[in-house]
């Protein structure tokens, strides 16, 4: 077994997912057949009289409505329905599990949620631009500090103008787009623990309590760059008319060279350092789901950051490619695998650089010639025996 140890990093580069090879589910199943076993004098009649109740109890339960079975039940992490919204960000919901309590934000941490909020709605684009503008024009030109004042002064600047609109009877203001506009309360609503899109995620100081690990949080950037990190704190903030968000604050681990090192497809982070301070808040509907492993390889503090697929949780999206088969994790490594052809219609199969030496078979006897014709019995002599016959069973019949 500690030589077998060497050759499975070396199998899992070659191999790429081991899950597409291992034996893991066929170990399973003969297990649940071996269950099925009630008499260890008649095991293969017990499996087989097991499987056939099964099979038949299974295909009854297809047809219950009324009655919960495997099939109909709802999933263990199934958040339900949530309504549907015209502004995207209020459609960040999640199924809280746990205790309710509520937490009392300061100023600053307030206006970093909001502003969060107003900056990741796709709908208000043309407001932040329009923003954006005027500040070009307010402020001197080749100002470094454009983009903290648009932070600090469009919650404000967003509040007075949708409000101006709503007095003129605008028709472009709705009750999501007024709502929004508003301030949250200060006191917002924190959990330790919810469901989002069929992902349960659970804060960090809950989860150093359990055995199992729902903490580690991914999100993609701008790029193609990935931002990884911790679960904090999932905070619900309430604005008006009912209206509500749901936020994730992390403590995001520094991603930098330094950091973090992605080798044959396999990342490897620093979860000591810490980054991103002012900007700790995501949407919940924009959070990925990662595990930490740690790597002893390179350090107390590195971990392995593991990507996972839920079950039962497909990400499609609308991009015209429903048609093409899609394969993941084409390469199990950096290493591109690919085949020139060349000009493969130019070669010449046809060797011309030696003679052709004809292969001549041997032709044998398929048949073997009759000897004796007495023995050989032909239609015609088949004809008389058959009158014969017939003309003793009328002698008989007269008789």
């Amino acid at each position: 077994m500690i030589h077998l140890v060497l050759h499975l990093p070396e199998e899992a580069i070659l191999g790429g997912p081991v899950h597409m090879r291992w034996m893991y589910p066929f170990e399973r199943y003969l297990k649940r057949l071996k269950d099925y076993v009630r008499n260890a004098a008649k095991p293969e009649g017990s499996i087989a009289e097991g499987y056939v109740v099964d099979e038949a109890l299974t295909f009854c339960s297809r047809y219950f409505d009324d009655v919960e079975t495997r099939f109909n039940r709802p999933d263990r992490n199934d958040d339900g329905m949530h309504p549907t919204r015209q502004l995207s960000v209020f459609e960040s919901q999640c199924k809280p599990l746990g205790k309710q309590s509520y937490v009392e934000l300061d100023n600053n941490d307030r206006d970093k949620a909001e502003f969060y909020i107003l900056n990741n709605s796709p709908e208000l684009e043309p407001y932040l631009n329009e923003h954006k503008q005027e500040l070009h024009v307010r402020l001197r030109e080749g100002c470094l500090n454009i983009n903290e004042v648009h932070r600090t002064e469009f919650a404000g600047w967003f509040f007075e103008k949708i409000y101006a609109m709503h007095r003129m009877q605008a028709p472009k203001v709705t009750t999501e787009l007024l709502s929004l506009s508003s301030k949250t309360n200060m006191v917002v609503s924190s959990y330790p623990a919810c469901i989002v899109n069929g992902v349960r995620f659970v804060t960090h100081d809950r989860d150093v309590r359990l055995r199992t690990q729902n903490s580690g949080v991914s999100v993609p950037g701008t790029g193609q760059e990935m931002f990884y990190g911790q679960l904090q704190q999932i905070l619900e903030f309430s604005y008006l008319n009912g209206f509500s968000v749901v936020l994730f604050r992390c403590k995001w681990f520094k991603c930098d060279s330094k950091h973090m090192v992605t080798e044959n497809n396999i990342t490897s982070i620093d979860i000591n350092g810490e980054a991103y301070k002012d900007d700790q808040f995501i949407l919940a509907s924009q959070a990925k789901h990662v595990f930490y492993v740690a790597d002893p390889s390179r350090g107390p503090n590195w971990c392995v950051v593991q990507h996972i697929k839920h079950r039962s949780i497909w990400d499609i999206t609308d991009d015209g490619l429903s048609d093409i088969d899609l394969l993941q994790h084409n390469s199990s490594s950096n290493f591109t695998l690919f085949v020139d052809l060349g000009n493969l219609q130019e070669i010449n199969l046809l060797r011309r650089d030696q003679d052709v030496i004809p292969i001549v078979q041997p032709v044998t006897n398929a048949s073997r010639p009759v000897t004796d014709d007495s023995s050989f019995l032909n239609d015609a002599d088949e004809m008389e025996l058959s009158d014969e016959e017939d003309e003793s069973v009328e002698e008989y019949a007269d008789e």
